[in-house]
């Protein structure tokens, strides 16, 4: 039996694409026979994928705005469209009460996770509106949807997401362009190890904080990301989407 290819000869652009969320979602799209422009900081380590047939990688801060315009223009010059846009690059930050949180980190978070989202949109919608189609999926988080002791940068910075989510796909969805975001619940990660490692949660603590008792997969997001970038959710619009064990109907 042949592998299904709903993405068949679709263009994926990728930020945050070495990560573990952004590594899986590439292979699968890759799978399902996207084109794929993946992009991350220098010296990320994009594995095998940077050798498949279809795949360009790129480099860029995701805060700078110059590097951004570059990353899409680069990639849009190489494929000649982009299709869908997965706008993934994210980073956590300390895990410490607002009092002691240092307002560098503070910024620094609030720059990678929702200036280089804003940037992503600000430099890829024009082309999408120009082509007539296209599907972003912004990465929220549940921490995006509550809050979290010690996590003031990270979970400001994921609300402020979903709000962009939203303007974006108010801007755009008569346009036919459709904005929708990801709000993963904890992965197994270098991210989530680190956030657990702060706070010194042990291992069978992490799997007792989630209803479905275990914490979920990269691939298992990369499910959610596929299916909202194919046609088959060519009318989910604005919308957020958890994939979390139900932890967010716990919080």
């Amino acid at each position: 039996m042949s592998t299904p290819r709903p993405l068949e000869g679709k263009v994926a652009l990728i930020t945050g694409a070495a990560g573990a969320i952004g590594t899986a979602t590439a292979r699968l799209m890759h799978q399902r026979g996207a084109l794929l422009a993946l992009v991350d900081i220098a010296d990320a380590d994009f594995g095998d994928l940077a050798e498949l047939d279809g795949v360009r990688t790129f480099t860029a801060d995701v805060t700078d705005p110059e590097e951004v315009a570059a990353y899409v223009r680069n990639a849009h010059e190489a494929f000649g469209r982009i299709d869908i846009f997965f706008n993934n690059a994210g980073i956590e930050g300390p895990v410490k009460p607002i009092q002691d949180y240092p307002l560098e980190d503070f910024r620094k978070v609030f720059a990678v996770n929702v200036d280089g989202v804003f940037l992503g949109l600000k430099y890829v919608l024009p082309i999408m509106l120009e082509q007539g189609w296209g599907s972003v999926i912004n990465s929220s988080s549940v921490a995006g949807l509550s809050g979290a002791p010690g996590m003031a940068g990270y979970n400001a910075s994921k609300h402020a997401v979903l709000g962009l989510t939203r303007v974006a796909a108010l801007e755009v969805a008569a346009k036919g362009v459709r904005v929708n975001c990801v709000n993963p619940g904890p992965i197994h990660s270098r991210m989530m190890d680190s956030l657990d490692d702060s706070a010194g949660t042990s291992e069978d603590k992490r799997d007792k904080s989630v209803p479905a008792g275990r914490y979920g997969r990269p691939e298992e997001v990369a499910s959610l990301v596929a299916f909202l970038a194919s046609d088959d959710a060519e009318y989910i619009n604005g919308a957020f989407h958890t994939v979390d064990g139900a932890l967010h109907v716990s919080t």
